[in-house]
């Protein structure tokens, strides 16, 4: 009964409607959906060897050997200790929707040095709800709060989303500051 009375309620809705207001009503209702979705992830720090953080970790390095020329080993690309990404070094910051993991980003502070963002990444089911702005601009935050006064980060050319935040983030290309052996670009911005 309650179906059927909440099929009823539907049509009275949609009747009057035409084809093309049904279909902006439908592109309208999906658009609160994805911001409602987009207010409730949520960002905190996180021991990088909590099974979420982990779990991030993983889904990283898989995205990085799909979408790299020539992969992604995490044996090659320059280390990330697990001890670099607590405080007072660092941290890590997951982001979590309804308790699920669904990105993250790292913060090292180098004493004496620019403070470093790594490991960025957002899962595609939140892609463009930005989470990623988001993430960046918290590790920004913080490392400013801790009394860094730039940040700098290195991506690889396929990262095109990445460049573009980065970018549009108000990062300026420097010339490389690593060796890491992935990294076709780096970033750094004045805090």
């Amino acid at each position: 009964m309650l179906d059927r009375e909440s099929d009823d309620l539907a049509h009275s809705i949609l009747g009057p409607l035409s084809t093309g207001q049904r279909d902006r009503l439908a592109a309208a209702m999906a658009e609160v959906e994805r911001l409602l979705m987009a207010s409730m992830v949520e960002l905190a720090p996180c021991p990088p060897g909590d099974p979420r953080a982990r779990s991030c970790l993983r889904a990283y390095a898989r995205e990085l050997a799909q979408r790299f020329d020539d992969g992604f080993d995490t044996a090659v690309s320059n280390p990330v200790d697990d001890d670099d990404l607590v405080p007072p070094k660092g941290l890590f910051l997951l982001a979590t929707l309804s308790g699920e993991p669904v990105g993250c980003g790292a913060l090292k502070l180098h004493p004496g040095a620019p403070a470093e963002i790594k490991r960025l990444w957002v899962s595609g089911t939140v892609r463009g709800l930005g989470v990623g702005r988001r993430i960046l601009g918290d590790l920004e935050r913080r490392a400013a709060s801790a009394g860094w006064r730039s940040v700098r980060l290195d991506t690889n050319r396929n990262l095109v989303e990445a460049i573009r935040l980065y970018r549009s983030s108000g990062y300026e290309e420097v010339p490389a500051y690593n060796d890491e052996a992935y990294a076709h670009h780096w970033f750094s911005k004045r805090l």
